[in-house]
Order: structure tokens, then sequence, then C-alpha cells
């Protein structure tokens, strides 16, 4: 089982550390798949204005330079920590009211995509890139922060669409997704440090893309309470009890 996060934030948009210094933060800590997963926000919404005045998004200039970088800190990843690091963004469509917001991962994108296009055509735009869409916290993440509830909401239109959903994201676990019948992953959402104590995600496959995508759509996975100084595997059906998701 190969340890994993592929939900990743470098400075590109909000996160506090570079692209090389993340491939050292997670090689050192012998996790063996990582996505770098920046924002890439809506451009003709106030918000998404807003996200890149503050220089807290991807643009359509600047997202050459970043598969650029993640393309040579990946080579060396694997040369220096034997570790597998994948492009993607996280199309960032954010609304005042939370039920209109959505957040998908596209893990191995190649090309820029317009965040402004609407949740069908990105998804289709997603695996047209032969890429892998994650629902990005598709419920209350528990915390005081801008929600993201538009996926959830129509999930039963979008189950066949989107490839996975977080059931974890920090360390907070969704047991209403973990209740859906929907296929799972567990990420950290890193923006700094201390975000690396987390729900993660372990995954029997082979080290490469192809095999983790098919791993994850045929749920061979387990779920791991993630610490520095303590780790805990949880299998799917460990996590099943009387009273519902133990964790």
């Amino acid at each position: 089982m190969i340890l994993t996060d592929l939900h990743i934030h470098s400075t590109y948009s909000d996160g506090h550390l570079t692209i090389p210094e993340l491939v050292d933060f997670y090689g050192k800590k012998n996790f063996k798949i990582i996505a770098i997963t920046d924002h890439l926000c809506e451009e003709g919404t106030f918000l998404g204005k807003a996200s890149n005045f503050l220089e807290k998004t991807l643009t359509k200039d600047s997202f050459p330079f970043y598969l650029k970088l993640i393309e040579r800190e990946a080579a060396r990843a694997m040369e220096e920590y034997g570790m597998l690091v994948i492009p993607g963004v996280e199309f960032t469509k954010n609304s005042l009211y939370f039920k209109r917001s959505a957040h998908i991962l596209a893990l191995g994108i190649k090309e820029y995509v317009s965040a402004d296009k609407n949740i069908h055509e990105l998804l289709s735009e997603i695996k047209k890139q032969g890429a892998l869409s994650i629902a990005a916290h598709p419920v209350s993440t528990r915390m005081v922060e801008h929600q993201t509830y538009h996926l959830w909401d129509n999930r039963e239109e979008l189950t066949d669409k989107i490839d996975a959903w977080e059931v974890a994201s920090g360390p907070h676990f969704f047991e209403e997704v973990f209740d859906s019948g929907l296929r799972l992953i567990a990420n950290s959402d890193f923006h700094h440090p201390k975000q690396i104590n987390s729900w993660k995600t372990k995954i029997d496959c082979e080290l490469n893309f192809e095999s983790m995508c098919t791993a994850i759509k045929e749920q061979r996975i387990e779920f791991i309470q993630y610490s520095e100084f303590n780790s805990k595997s949880v299998g799917l059906q460990q996590l099943v009890t009387n009273e519902g998701v133990h964790y």
C-alpha cells in the first residue's frame, strides 16, 4: 500500500511552501505519491477577480510555468525519493452562496482549462485529458471557512462523472460521504506544514498514474490518520461499526 496525499497547495495559489519545498517536505516523510493541486479560479466572477488580484490563483499565463516546474520537480522527486508527483489543479468556483460553490480536483491535467466553464464542461474536459476528477470537500468541512455544497447537492446526476469524492479533508472525516456509496478518497487539503497531521489515503497500486487511477476507481484503498508521531491505518470495512463510522 502506497502512502499518498492528492490535494496540496503551493505558493502558486494560497499555499505556504514552494513546489520544490513541497517535494522535499513530503519526500522526507516517505510519501510515495503526491499531487500538486493549486487553485485555478474563475476569471469572470467577483470572488475570482479578487483571487486574481491577490495572486492566489493560477492564470492562463502562469499555467505553463506551473506545469514545467512540476515536471522538473517530479523528475527530481523520483530520483531522490522514489516519489511520484502528479500535476493537478483545483478548479475553484466560489459564490457568495455556498450551495452554488464547487471545487473540483483534476489530477494529471496537461492543458489549461478555464474555470469559467460550467461543471459538466469542466468534467468533460478533465476526462478528455485523461485526468482524474475528485470532488473536493463536498460537504461541511467543520471549520469556519467558505463551504462548497454544489457538487454534493447534485451528486445523483454527477455520480458517473466524478471519479472520487473526498471523504475527509484535513483532520475531519465526513460520515455522510462515507455512507453515500460513492467512490472515496481522503486528502489533507495541505496549505501549511501543520496540516500534514490529517487523514490520508494508502492506495494498492504501482508507482504510476494509470495504476493509481485504476486502484482509486476500484477502491483498493485504506484511510490513515496520519501524524508525524503516530499513524493508524483504517480499512474501509474497519470503519463500519454498529453506530456508523468509527474513527
